[in-house]
Protein backbone atom coordinates (compact mmCIF):
# COMPACT_ATOMS: atom_id res chain seq x y z
CA UNK A 1 0.00 0.00 0.00
CA UNK A 2 2.62 2.19 0.22
CA UNK A 3 3.66 2.56 -3.07
CA UNK A 4 -0.02 4.09 -3.36
CA UNK A 5 0.70 7.30 -0.94
CA UNK A 6 2.43 9.61 -4.05
CA UNK A 7 1.64 8.52 -7.32
CA UNK A 8 -0.07 9.87 -10.33
CA UNK A 9 -0.82 8.32 -13.66
CA UNK A 10 -1.69 11.08 -16.74
CA UNK A 11 -2.79 10.76 -20.41
CA UNK A 12 -1.81 14.22 -22.26
CA UNK A 13 -0.44 15.93 -25.13
CA UNK A 14 2.29 17.88 -24.97
CA UNK A 15 2.68 21.48 -25.63
CA UNK A 16 5.93 22.16 -26.66
CA UNK A 17 8.93 19.91 -27.30
CA UNK A 18 11.05 18.78 -23.96
CA UNK A 19 13.71 20.69 -22.94
CA UNK A 20 16.66 18.37 -22.51
CA UNK A 21 19.29 19.24 -20.35
CA UNK A 22 22.86 17.20 -19.58
CA UNK A 23 24.96 16.84 -16.34
CA UNK A 24 27.74 16.02 -15.53
CA UNK A 25 28.73 12.45 -15.54
CA UNK A 26 26.76 12.02 -18.61
CA UNK A 27 23.19 12.16 -16.47
CA UNK A 28 20.13 13.72 -18.19
CA UNK A 29 17.43 15.71 -17.72
CA UNK A 30 13.67 16.61 -19.72
CA UNK A 31 11.38 18.95 -18.59
CA UNK A 32 8.41 19.26 -20.64
CA UNK A 33 4.32 19.94 -20.00
CA UNK A 34 1.69 17.95 -21.14
CA UNK A 35 -2.27 18.66 -20.74
CA UNK A 36 -5.18 16.79 -19.79
CA UNK A 37 -8.51 17.87 -21.17
CA UNK A 38 -12.06 16.50 -19.29
CA UNK A 39 -15.53 17.55 -19.97
CA UNK A 40 -18.61 18.40 -18.35
CA UNK A 41 -22.27 19.23 -18.73
CA UNK A 42 -22.44 23.09 -16.66
CA UNK A 43 -25.71 23.82 -14.71
CA UNK A 44 -27.17 25.24 -18.37
CA UNK A 45 -26.55 22.28 -20.04
CA UNK A 46 -23.72 23.22 -22.12
CA UNK A 47 -20.71 21.10 -22.45
CA UNK A 48 -17.62 22.70 -21.16
CA UNK A 49 -14.12 21.70 -21.99
CA UNK A 50 -11.42 22.30 -18.52
CA UNK A 51 -7.79 22.11 -19.35
CA UNK A 52 -4.82 21.51 -16.99
CA UNK A 53 -1.46 21.68 -17.31
CA UNK A 54 1.03 19.79 -15.71
CA UNK A 55 4.94 20.29 -15.64
CA UNK A 56 6.89 16.73 -16.03
CA UNK A 57 10.71 15.93 -14.86
CA UNK A 58 12.71 12.87 -16.43
CA UNK A 59 15.47 11.89 -15.66
CA UNK A 60 17.86 9.17 -16.54
CA UNK A 61 17.67 6.94 -19.31
CA UNK A 62 14.34 7.74 -19.57
CA UNK A 63 15.17 11.05 -20.95
CA UNK A 64 16.81 9.41 -24.09
CA UNK A 65 13.55 8.07 -24.92
CA UNK A 66 11.77 11.10 -24.33
CA UNK A 67 14.71 12.41 -26.41
CA UNK A 68 14.26 10.50 -29.49
CA UNK A 69 10.35 10.23 -29.74
CA UNK A 70 8.74 12.46 -27.50
CA UNK A 71 7.56 15.84 -29.61
CA UNK A 72 5.04 18.69 -29.61
CA UNK A 73 1.38 17.23 -29.63
CA UNK A 74 2.60 14.10 -29.03
CA UNK A 75 0.05 12.17 -26.97
CA UNK A 76 1.89 9.86 -23.59
CA UNK A 77 0.98 8.16 -20.56
CA UNK A 78 2.81 8.89 -17.43
CA UNK A 79 3.30 7.46 -14.20
CA UNK A 80 5.09 9.73 -11.51
CA UNK A 81 5.02 10.99 -8.24
CA UNK A 82 3.92 15.26 -7.51
CA UNK A 83 7.23 17.24 -5.77
CA UNK A 84 7.33 20.61 -4.91
CA UNK A 85 10.18 22.79 -5.48
CA UNK A 86 11.32 26.71 -3.82
CA UNK A 87 13.91 28.50 -5.31
CA UNK A 88 14.69 32.44 -5.24
CA UNK A 89 14.55 33.82 -8.88
CA UNK A 90 17.29 36.55 -9.86
CA UNK A 91 15.41 39.38 -8.19
CA UNK A 92 15.32 37.20 -4.86
CA UNK A 93 11.87 36.68 -5.40
CA UNK A 94 10.92 33.32 -3.79
CA UNK A 95 8.81 30.79 -6.08
CA UNK A 96 7.45 27.66 -6.49
CA UNK A 97 6.77 25.14 -8.26
CA UNK A 98 5.22 21.99 -8.41
CA UNK A 99 6.09 19.13 -10.57
CA UNK A 100 5.55 15.35 -11.25
CA UNK A 101 8.93 13.45 -11.22
CA UNK A 102 7.99 10.39 -14.33
CA UNK A 103 8.71 7.08 -13.52
CA UNK A 104 7.00 5.35 -16.27
CA UNK A 105 5.90 6.59 -20.05
CA UNK A 106 3.77 4.99 -22.55
CA UNK A 107 4.20 6.83 -25.91
CA UNK A 108 0.73 6.45 -27.87
CA UNK A 109 -0.73 7.59 -30.96
CA UNK A 110 -1.57 4.70 -33.26
CA UNK A 111 2.05 3.35 -34.91
CA UNK A 112 4.18 5.06 -33.32
CA UNK A 113 3.14 2.91 -29.85
CA UNK A 114 5.82 1.62 -28.05
CA UNK A 115 6.46 1.04 -24.18
CA UNK A 116 9.30 3.40 -23.13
Amino acid sequence: MNSLRNRVTLIGHLGADPEIKSFEKGVKMARMSIATTDSYINKDGEKVKDTQWHHLVVWGKLTEVVEKYVKKGKEIAIEGKITYRQWNDKDGNARNSTEIVVNDLLLLNGKEASKA
